[in-house]
């Protein structure tokens, strides 16, 4: 069977996890804040297409997982990853999902023992769109 195959779900097992993210150095943050504040912005409207738009967010399954799907296994992969725990609506980076990953690599790697979820997160972006209320806003428009 081709679509997205859920092989464990992690929230139902109890486990935070980071699913998804975007990594960048802290110099391009500091030398590129416009760029990095407008991947944000176009992350959260993405997001937000994802729940509220199922035709688009079905044809861009299609086109990414092969054509040739039946349209019940795009609805149910797509059902599959709408949920907070997978894509939540306001993008803030999960700290103890990282730190359920730091976790997990410090079985091959001793430097992840150590490490902190803070060390590797700027919430400065999302916090920024979300307190000027666009995020909330987005999912309020008809």
């Amino acid at each position: 069977m081709r679509g997205l195959a859920v092989v464990a779900d992690v929230a139902k097992m109890g486990l935070v996890f980071q699913h998804t993210g975007a990594v960048t150095t802290r110099r391009f943050i500091k030398e590129q804040p416009d760029i990095v504040r407008r991947y944000v912005k176009s992350h959260v409207e993405a997001v937000h297409k994802l729940y509220t738009d199922k035709e688009a967010t079905i044809r861009a399954l299609s086109r990414f997982m092969g054509s040739g799907l039946d349209r019940e296994i795009l609805e149910k992969s797509r059902e599959n990853v709408l949920t907070e725990t997978m894509y939540p609506k306001k993008q803030y980076p999960s700290l103890k999902g990282l730190q359920t990953v730091l976790d997990e690599l410090a079985a091959r790697d001793p430097r992840a023992k150590s490490a902190k979820p803070e060390q590797f997160v700027d919430m400065t972006f999302i916090q920024e769109l979300d307190k000027s209320g666009y995020i909330d806003a987005l999912y309020k428009k008809k």
